[in-house]
């Protein structure tokens, strides 16, 4: 019986003789050298087209996309933080006139990062309509037919039989289908192909990345992103005077604000009670209720870290937490001219915090003269004997709050905006204590601290908490997400799944004995390809199995291949 092997012949150039079995295992363009385009706009335009749409240019854009997106990460950003780029300004006198010519204060907006997302844009497109309509032409098309000499082919085997031909194509081609390869009978062979999803990983890989441009650029172009700070009984409405800070893309309307509002009923914090993470939080949340439209039906929820609230395109998310002492001032008179809940914003992990209480109108003093009072509040969630500058745990133990009282202008009316939570006392005086030094005094909850000369008192009545919220509405993030899931799938496919290509060819010898030639081919070299194809060998060899060589001794091997122990299994 003659017997066999698969040659694992290395992949020769391809010759003409190959014809179509060597062609469009891929839908990649052929290479060609380059060549002077012709003169005139139409030769220039075709290759500057050509050039835009090869996979060079479109990795040579991503690679400039990526370089350019560094500086948009390192440098302040007028569009996040307009504070920070005048401070920058400040300090680089040098150095930021040269960044704002080149844009690099608002790099994501700039021209030349515009210019290259644009190309990279076009370049994918060009790129993938060409190929997806020759893809679709291969999935109409038939696998090509067998070369003429199937030993040129990187992994090959032969054997004789006493099988007939036709019996043989039969077999293969039964086998190969059910081995879900495609397959028909060409001539004296049965050609067929399989591995299209590797190609179909490569196309959804790059349309993905397509989805992820759109959708990006939709999404900065149509977002929105505010903050608010909200006390505990208090709500907020989604319209853009309830904000503390807000921005949006360039393309952004106010008309595109979802319309709902919420109430803060409740926040709830717990915090790690020993151990090396004592103060650790533990719960952050916040009790709302809120509704949709203006005359939407409340409804309650808890908003948590990681879990925001969503309503239609629009997310709620809880970033902060602090705490707001209620404070009641009264003027010389007894009268209340104060009343209310002020935010202090926290300094460290232990919430020890800080802030002003400003009293614009209706105070007067002793004289009654009208004045302003500022006093500087510094608050202590847990207060401990001996340590006078902060707390030693963040949650409200034994609440201390420390008040610096001034009075005088404070700068309100002179057009200049100044922070709620800084005191600026060049033009006020500081409340002074019996020995004549900077009234000072340390509060607990219903104690009240008295102004000299019959000025007043200032009364730490409570202490509510409140939360910071972040609204964000950045449409198409959707697409964005799905985008992102598509291109890791189809980059998967394309890496991990070969498209490669089987012949069976089976003729009658010049002896009148069957001969059956098998070869493979795959569109890089690689171990799959031979190994398959002696899997298969091994199946149709047991069908077909070999016939004596010449003189019908069963031991003496045909010429024409290579010794073995038979076909691979």
């Amino acid at each position: 019986m003659s017997k066999s092997t698969v040659s694992e012949t290395p992949a020769a150039p391809e010759e003409p003789d190959l014809g179509a079995a060597g062609s469009q295992l891929s839908t990649a363009p052929v290479e060609t050298l380059a060549n002077v385009p012709a003169l005139g706009v139409i030769g220039w335009a075709r290759w500057f087209w050509r050039q835009l749409t090869s996979m060079r240019v479109a990795l040579l854009l991503l690679l400039l996309l990526a370089l350019g997106a560094i500086p948009g990460s390192l440098i302040p950003q007028t569009g996040n933080d307009a504070t920070k780029v005048a401070d920058f300004q400040q300090r680089h006198t040098t150095l930021a006139p040269v960044y704002d010519k080149l844009g690099l204060f608002n790099v994501y907006s700039s021209v030349w990062f515009s210019a290259i997302y644009i190309l990279l844009f076009v370049s994918l497109i060009g790129c993938i309509v060409p190929r997806t309509w020759q893809f679709v032409g291969q999935l109409r098309g038939r696998p090509p037919g067998a070369p003429k000499r199937l030993t040129r082919l990187p992994a090959y085997t032969t054997w004789r039989t006493g099988a007939e031909p036709e019996q043989v194509r039969e077999a293969a081609l039964a086998l190969l289908k059910k081995r879900r390869f495609r397959a028909h009978l060409a001539g004296d062979a049965v050609a067929a192909e399989k591995g299209y999803l590797r190609e179909v990983g490569n196309l959804v890989f790059h349309m993905a990345l397509i989805v992820m441009l759109v959708a990006f650029a939709w999404g900065q172009l149509y977002k929105s992103e505010g903050n608010k700070l909200v006390v505990e009984g208090d709500g907020f409405s989604n319209v853009l005077p309830s904000y503390d800070d807000f921005k949006s893309g360039n393309l952004f309307g106010v008309d595109a604000l979802t319309p709902f509002s919420f109430d803060l009923k409740k926040f709830t914090g717990t915090y790690e009670e020993s151990g090396p993470n004592k103060g650790t939080p533990r719960t952050y949340q916040a009790a709302l209720t809120y509704s949709v439209g203006a005359y939407g039906k409340e409804k309650k929820t808890v908003v948590k870290v990681n879990h925001p609230l969503e309503i239609d395109d629009s997310k709620v998310y809880l970033t902060a937490h602090g705490y707001a002492p209620v404070i009641t001032v009264r003027d010389g008179k007894g009268d209340v001219v104060f009343h209310d809940a002020v935010p202090l914003l926290p300094l460290d992990a232990n919430v020890t915090s800080s802030g002003v209480i400003k009293v614009y109108d209706g105070y007067r003093n002793a004289k009654g003269v009208s004045e302003q009072l500022g006093i500087k509040a510094t608050f202590l969630p847990t207060y401990t004997e001996g340590n006078e500058v902060g707390s030693t745990f963040p949650a409200l133990r034994n609440p201390v709050l420390n008040l610096e009282p001034y009075h005088g202008d404070l700068g309100v009316n002179s057009g200049i905006p100044q922070s709620v939570y800084q005191l600026d006392t060049s033009h006020m005086k500081g409340f002074k204590d019996s020995k004549d030094l900077q009234l000072r005094g340390n509060l607990r909850p219903g104690e009240t601290l008295t102004l000299p000369d019959g000025a007043g008192s200032i009364t730490y009545e409570s202490t509510r908490q409140w939360a910071n919220f972040q609204v964000t509405q950045q449409p198409a993030s959707g697409w964005a997400l799905t985008g992102a899931l598509a291109a890791i799938f189809g980059l998967a496919g394309s890496l991990f799944i070969q498209r490669r290509r089987v012949w069976v060819r089976a003729v009658k010898g010049a002896d009148g004995v069957t001969v059956v030639e098998m070869a493979g081919l795959g569109r890089s070299e690689s171990a799959k390809v031979p190994e398959e194809l002696g899997y298969l060998a091994g199946i149709l060899y047991d069908q077909a199995p070999g016939a004596p060589g010449p003189g019908n001794d069963p031991d003496s091997p045909d010429p024409h291949v290579v010794p073995s122990e038979g076909p691979e299994k």
